[in-house]
């Protein structure tokens, strides 16, 4: 949270090295008692509306206003662990508004809120669909819902459900003020600490006996900060760090100070920059410097990556800007801390104010290089012992490195907000490219090889548009295409077929600019897929002979095998089976040369499984007979099974039980360990591999190699035509395998 009004038991620099938990005393909240008062009574009035059934069941909702540094987001929090016991599901929290002072989207803050949850979410999904999946989500539960930092109702209004799952949440909304659009939302509005509350807050970080002595100089200094919490909490900190300076000197300082500069007018932005120009050279670099941490959160190491400092003087500099309260100490195994959203924006001006833009573009450099080797490691560290990576990664200093692969996987999932907000802010630079493109491969890589391209996908989606941005604005066809191929796969996964096919023909024009005719075939076979997924037989038949003959063209014999399996799977979904039956027993022959027993005996079941459509009994049985003899011989029992389950169809449509019976038997011997289905294969409209790959292709770094991951090929296994008649429930590109 931001904006906090806290104190703390004893004031002074925090111990380098020191933790949250062990160096740090805990957060004291100071005054607000009216406004708590009215918060509760708003709650219990909007519990009697609704009991009385007056207008339709909603959320009930309070609204805290207040400028940055008034404590707003503290007496949030404060309300939300008073109000524990009234929601057993928990407190659900999402920040609405970026550390850059962007506001963030309705869909943007609902996937926020769904991961909050645990609940999947699709990737490329729309605001609308987010929104809707989050109101769904939230239906029935008894949450607190708390939105730090809204700037508009119209980012607030679409997250809330309607209807009577709806009754039992209340969100709790933090903005700069009244949110014009929510009707009947009386917002609480925050001001000033009372002189009572003021002192306290002063006395818990400067200490009671200079505030007592001087009290006249006391009042002033809290009137001099407008008794804003933030304010007082960096005057206090000042105070506990000079022992000489009295508080009569303090608030003469503020008073002379000039009232406006780096920061904006306002007592904040004048005490912060008191606070700062008072630092010592590095200290003041060291704060400035914070200010460009992803996520406004840093650590030491990077904090040190920043200044360009070593670790240990960084450690002491992180702990007395704590104790300044510049910093605020988040919980968590290893020491990190945040800077306040309300002292973003000074330091934001300061850092422009004192460096040279070359410095700052340095120690973003350092910063997203070290980010990048963290990414690297956290990669190799699941790779097995041995390997050229594990070996790597063993010659890196000891803090780039993982012990285990739990902790790297804990490490990325605490960082993903901050690895995102990385990729983004290096994107918008535009003048760290190159650093980019190796951030957005890093960020794939780990990610795909903790959480599977699968559980990654919702994360994977906007990191392969950024690679899409700096690929067109490098003009660097390769990577454009890898990208939009990425992307294109993942649309084709969640059903947004059309979209997929725009983009697959784009990566074609891309590989093609590019002379990359792996990725051309590659695509040509996606746009096929696509067709196919949307009926339209011809348009899939034709691409798919394009495909092969680049395939015939390049001596490709294997993938050329595949190709002629998918053509004949189109061609018995649109009832041309005498064709369909030419282009499996090229198939057949296709792999025959490549001396792939395995697919060999899939092509001849799928040609077995036309003949039996086409009504050709006796030649499909003798064809399913031929497959069962090479799936014995490749080892496969799955698909063995799979075979002899058909052959007891066919025997039984032949007029032979007792023969079905032993295939029959034989077929579920060889299933009885593999799985809960009965036949051993995925159910009907479900995939065994996933709608294209969804590698993503790895940015071209000057001096590497191309796109190695974006000239990824599809699965080699055939897909298998329904029965005539039925729908072909599948995404461009899927494989299936079902019984007729």
């Amino acid at each position: 949270m931001t904006d906090q009004v806290v104190g703390t038991s004893t004031s002074g620099p925090r111990a380098p090295g020191a933790s949250p938990a062990s160096g740090v005393p805990r957060p004291a909240f100071f005054g607000r008692g009216r406004e708590l008062r009215e918060l509760r009574a708003e709650i219990d009035r909007a519990g009697l509306d609704t009991i009385a059934g007056r207008g339709a069941p909603r959320p009930r909702f309070l609204l805290i206003a207040g400028a940055p540094g008034s404590g707003r987001t503290a007496l949030a929090g404060h309300l939300a662990a008073s109000l524990a016991d009234r929601y057993p599901d928990g407190v659900l929290r999402a920040r609405l508004t970026a550390v850059d002072g962007t506001a963030l989207t309705e869909g943007e803050a609902a996937r926020l809120l769904l991961d909050g949850l645990g609940a999947r979410t699709v990737p490329g999904a729309s605001d609308d669909d987010l929104t809707h999946a989050l109101r769904q989500e939230l239906a029935g539960r008894r949450l607190l819902v708390l939105l730090d930092d809204a700037a508009s109702a119209e980012q607030v209004d679409p997250l809330m459900p309607e209807g009577e799952g709806a009754a039992h949440l209340l969100f709790v909304a933090v903005s700069r003020g009244p949110l014009t659009g929510l009707t009947g939302v009386r917002p609480c509005a925050l001001g000033g600490l009372d002189v009572p509350d003021a002192h306290a807050l002063l006395e818990s970080r400067a200490g009671e006996v200079r505030l007592t002595v001087d009290p006249r100089a006391a009042d002033c200094l809290i009137e001099r900060c407008g008794a804003q919490p933030a304010a007082l909490v960096l005057a206090g900190g000042y105070l506990a760090a000079h022992p000489k300076t009295s508080v009569a000197d303090l608030a003469h300082r503020l008073e002379q100070a000039p009232a406006d500069g780096p920061g904006g007018p306002g007592e904040l932005p004048r005490m912060a920059r008191l606070s700062h120009d008072a630092l010592p050279a590095a200290a003041a670099r060291t704060l400035r410097l914070r200010a460009f941490a992803p996520a406004g959160q840093v650590d030491a190491h990077t904090a040190s990556a920043l200044a360009g400092a070593s670790l240990p003087v960084v450690r002491t500099t992180l702990g007395e800007l704590a104790g300044l309260g510049f910093l605020r100490p988040e919980p968590g195994l290893e020491p990190r801390w945040t800077v306040p959203s309300c002292l973003q924006p000074v330091l934001r001006d300061l850092a422009d104010d004192h460096e040279r833009p070359a410095e700052l573009q340095l120690a973003r450099a350092r910063m997203l290089e070290r980010t990048v080797r963290l990414l690297h490691s956290c990669r190799a560290v699941t790779d097995p012992e041995g390997s050229p990576a594990r070996v790597a990664l063993a010659a890196l200093p000891r803090a780039l490195r993982f012990d285990t692969a739990e902790a790297a996987a804990a490490w990325l999932e605490r960082s993903r907000g901050a690895l995102l907000a990385s990729a983004r802010l290096a994107v918008a630079d535009g003048e760290l490219d190159t650093l980019a493109r190796r951030l957005l491969a890093a960020i794939v890589r780990a990610m795909i090889a903790h959480r599977g391209a699968a559980g990654a996908a919702p994360d994977l989606y906007p990191v392969h548009g950024l690679v899409l941005d700096v690929a067109e604005r490098r003009r660097l066809p390769r990577e454009k295409a890898a990208a939009l191929l990425n992307l294109a796969d993942l649309d084709a996964s969640t059903g947004r077929t059309r979209q997929a096919l725009a983009r697959y023909r784009a990566a074609l024009d891309a590989a093609r600019a590019a002379h990359d005719a792996v990725a051309a075939g590659r695509a040509m076979e996606s746009v096929a897929g696509s067709y196919q997924s949307l009926e339209d037989w011809p348009r899939a038949a034709d691409w798919y002979g394009r495909a092969l003959t680049e395939r015939l063209a390049r001596g490709e014999h294997a993938d050329a095998a595949r190709v002629y399996g998918r053509l004949g799977t189109v061609h018995t979904y649109a009832g041309r089976y005498g064709e369909a039956l030419r282009q499996w027993r090229a198939a057949v022959a296709a792999y025959r040369r490549c001396g792939d027993v395995a697919g060999r005996a899939r092509a001849l079941s799928e040609q077995a499984r036309v003949q039996e459509y086409a009504g050709r009994p006796q030649e499909s049985l003798r064809t399913c007979q031929e497959a069962v003899q090479w799936a014995r011989e490749a080892g496969d029992d799955r698909l063995l099974a799979a075979l002899r389950l058909r052959l007891a169809d066919t025997l039984e449509r032949l007029g032979d039980p007792a023969a079905a019976r032993l295939h029959r038997t034989a077929a579920e011997q060889l299933l009885a360990p593999a799985g809960p289905d009965e036949d051993g294969e995925p159910e009907d409209g479900q995939a065994t591999v996933p709608a294209g790959s969804l590698v993503p292709g790895e940015p071209v770094v000057p001096g590497e190699p191309g796109v190695a991951d974006a000239t990824r090929e599809p699965p080699a296994t055939e897909e298998a035509p329904e029965a005539p008649g039925e729908r072909a429930a599948q995404g461009a590109g899927a494989v299936h395998l079902r019984n007729p």
